[in-house]
């Protein structure tokens, strides 16, 4: 199997959800939230891709940056490279219903595990779905982290303790999903939580603890002072509102004043292993990685899935000689071409 291959299969396999295009812009799913698309113009999805591909990279071919180190070590795991299956679930409500929710998770799991990367596991509409993502998990030894969506806290707190159960080794919030409109249409209580609120789930757990949907500096220091562990820097892909900037413009400013004091996540647009060059650069830690995931899972199950990183980590490798890194550690702003 060639990655050729899994995008043919995955185009017949999405059944229309999925259009597969050659550039994942969310040019063509353009408001088809449920479904793989943005919310709305689409544009607060396709923004991310333009985004990040507006950032050009200086290439210095004289160092002895020759063979790169792109591990690293994040919440005590070590990893082959910065890169998380992000947490995206529903397969009836929004990948065309051929294959279950049980079959997609374990693909995508066991296909990161293989290419020595973690999965995120989430949460959605139907309550069963987190159920199911968190048995799959534990039947991997809980290798991989939890996403609950913004419930009540007391839900929230409920969810996490099943995380806990299942052996995952982080948690977190998607709080960015208080307005996705595929919860709204089953009625399902979501909403915006006050710092207080915050705290008070991450002081319900002692795993690692990761808030996703920070999309502004203020947002990102009141999450350090509500006390978790890592933010995502994220606007959901484009789901939840329309007309947001991209990622990649926010990143930096928020990276530069919460940077070290919180591990900075960040997904939105990120399809190569130069995006996820491009993102550390700009101030990430490591990145998050949605759609190619169902893309890679549903075209060549966990095979597509590794095949799919195995390409994120030669391509990322390759970047790295080519614009003088080391290592994980020597990525920043040197190598963002700046023709100010």
């Amino acid at each position: 199997m060639n990655y050729k291959d899994v995008l043919k299969n995955a185009r017949e396999n999405l059944n229309g959800s999925c259009k597969v295009c050659k550039v994942c812009n969310g040019i063509a799913c353009a408001g088809e939230v449920p479904g793989m698309g943005g919310k709305g113009t689409g544009e607060a999805f396709s923004i991310n891709v333009d985004a990040l591909a507006s950032y050009k990279l200086n290439m210095r071919v004289m160092h002895n940056a020759k063979d790169p180190d792109t591990s690293i070590n994040l919440f005590g795991k070590d990893m082959r490279l910065p890169v998380f299956a992000a947490p995206v679930s529903g397969t009836t409500l929004n990948m065309g219903g051929k294959f279950t929710e049980e079959e997609y998770i374990d693909w995508v799991i066991s296909g990161c595990l293989e290419g020595g990367i973690f999965p995120m596991v989430g949460d959605t509409a139907v309550d069963s779905f987190l159920i199911t993502n968190l048995s799959k998990l534990r039947e991997h030894d809980g290798k991989g982290i939890a996403i609950i969506k913004p419930w009540k806290n007391d839900s929230v707190i409920e969810k996490i303790k099943l995380a806990e159960e299942a052996g995952a080794f982080a948690v977190g919030m998607d709080i960015d999903a208080a307005g996705l409109i595929t919860l709204a249409m089953h009625g399902k209580p979501v909403g915006p939580k006050t710092v207080e609120e915050i705290k008070e789930i991450v002081n319900s757990t002692k795993l690692p603890f990761i808030l996703k949907g920070i999309m502004t500096v203020d947002e990102a220091l009141l999450a350090v002072e509500a006390g978790v562990d890592a933010i995502v820097v994220s606007n959901h892909g484009g789901r939840v509102l329309d007309q947001t900037p991209g990622v990649a413009e926010v990143l930096p400013n928020i990276a530069s004043k919460v940077k070290g004091k919180v591990k900075i996540l960040a997904d939105g647009g990120v399809r190569s292993g130069v995006d996820v060059l491009k993102m550390l650069a700009l101030g990430a830690d490591a990145v998050l990685i949605g759609r190619p995931f169902v893309t890679a899972s549903f075209g060549g199950e966990k095979e597509g899935v590794k095949l799919y990183i195995d390409n994120l980590y030669n391509d990322l490798k390759s970047a790295m000689v080519l614009t003088g890194c080391n290592n994980i550690k020597d990525i920043d702003s040197r190598i963002i071409y700046d023709n100010l």
